[in-house]
């Protein structure tokens, strides 16, 4: 039985594997990011011995004990829901957000995102948060005293800006335009 901290490390594997770097664990992802189960149980059962007994049951536990639901299965695949720095671009279906969005950053950061819109800055797409709540606490990887924009996601859908659901509490975006973050309020 693997214990929950057993199963952060492994979902930080699994996320580098997903989001970052397949390559290096000799996997290769489809267009839309999806894996065979089995050809990553094989990899994390060579690249540890302590996890030669991970099986899918292990992996879909994983999942249902990351708060952050990061990964999803379905028909023997696993993929990474957001957070992808791969090269390719992984190719995502646009759905209809909430009218308000919010993203967590420093002040310093903020006053340049005001000025020249939401850039996803290495990830392949911009991270959005549902809450002011998980916003927040994003922001506070990068100031103790993070800013949060809020996104007017209505007017930048009728202009063409397309957004993209993550999972239940992070959407995704290209690029938001300055013109439609409409707030900024140091939490």
């Amino acid at each position: 039985m693997v214990d929950e901290k057993e199963f952060e490390t492994i979902s930080r594997v699994v996320s580098h594997a997903l989001r970052h770097e397949p390559w290096l664990y000799e996997l290769e992802l489809d267009e839309q990011g999806w894996v065979f189960v089995d050809d990553l149980i094989k990899v994390l059962h060579r690249d540890n011995s302590k996890w030669s007994d991970i099986t899918n049951d292990t992996l879909v536990d994983m999942i249902k004990a990351s708060d952050k639901k990061r990964h999803e299965m379905c028909d023997g695949k696993i993929r990474a829901l957001y957070g992808h720095s791969l090269p390719k671009k992984l190719l995502k279906q646009s759905a209809i957000p909430p009218a308000t969005l919010y993203h967590g950053t420093s002040p310093e950061l903020a006053s340049i995102i005001l000025k020249d819109g939401l850039l996803p800055m290495g990830r392949q797409y911009v991270h959005l948060s549902i809450d002011i709540d998980t916003a927040s606490k994003v922001g506070q990887r990068k100031s103790p005293k993070p800013a949060l924009l809020k996104i007017n996601t209505e007017d930048a859908m009728r202009s063409n800006v397309v957004f993209y659901r993550g999972n239940d509490i992070v959407w995704l975006a290209d690029f938001i335009p300055s013109k439609f973050i409409f707030c900024n309020v140091n939490v």
